[in-house]
């Protein structure tokens, strides 16, 4: 189940707001920029589908998000708890940091925890299967996939090479819950 818990930026312990509807959290979390939505795939996807058909799955949300925000590229990416590099690309996106462009990222399966820094407080976002987060750039944030990772995402780019990481250095992020697995392979927090 998706989930939002709001935390002021001082206190990890202890959380101002948690919520767990969708609709609650798409509007807790577009009060501060950040688009929330869930989407549907209009026809099946099989285990192990190419990342054409995952595309072609979503191909209506994914052209009007392209319309709406001018997005240039397309792709997915697909980690599992047996993948070799795991906890170096863990690592990778555990700091504070922000990109020049939005990040965007759709669970076509399995989950990912991105956490927010905005205006003094944190915004911890589980999100889980057809659930889609767009953070604006310039946004301080984290994420994490947990030890053991298990999604597949779309992600939607403005610059055709990716995003980059900004990193601001700030030892925030180590503050505040990680992301842990289950026992499934499906992770939660």
């Amino acid at each position: 189940m998706s989930r939002l818990r709001i935390f002021d930026e001082q206190r990890p312990d202890a959380p101002l707001a948690v919520h767990a509807e969708h609709a609650a959290i798409a509007r807790e979390l577009g009060q501060v920029g950040v688009r929330f939505e869930q989407w549907e795939a209009s026809q099946p996807i099989a285990p192990g589908a190419s990342q054409d058909e995952v595309i072609a799955a979503y191909r209506a949300d994914i052209d009007r998000l392209m319309g709406e925000a001018g997005y240039q590229a397309v792709d997915v990416i697909s980690l599992t708890p047996d993948h070799p590099d795991r906890a170096a690309l863990r690592q990778k996106f555990l700091s504070e940091h922000t990109h020049s462009e939005d990040e965007v990222r759709f669970f076509v399966a399995g989950a990912g925890q991105f956490t927010l820094h905005i205006d003094g407080k944190v915004y911890d976002v589980l999100c889980e299967q057809g659930d889609l987060i767009g953070v604006p750039d310039g946004t301080r944030h984290w994420f994490d996939m947990s030890e053991a990772p298990y999604f597949v995402a779309i992600r939607l780019f403005t610059n055709k090479d990716g995003w980059v990481a900004n990193f601001t250095g700030e030892d925030i992020a180590q503050r505040f819950p990680r992301m842990l697995p289950q026992a499934s392979g499906q992770a939660t927090a």
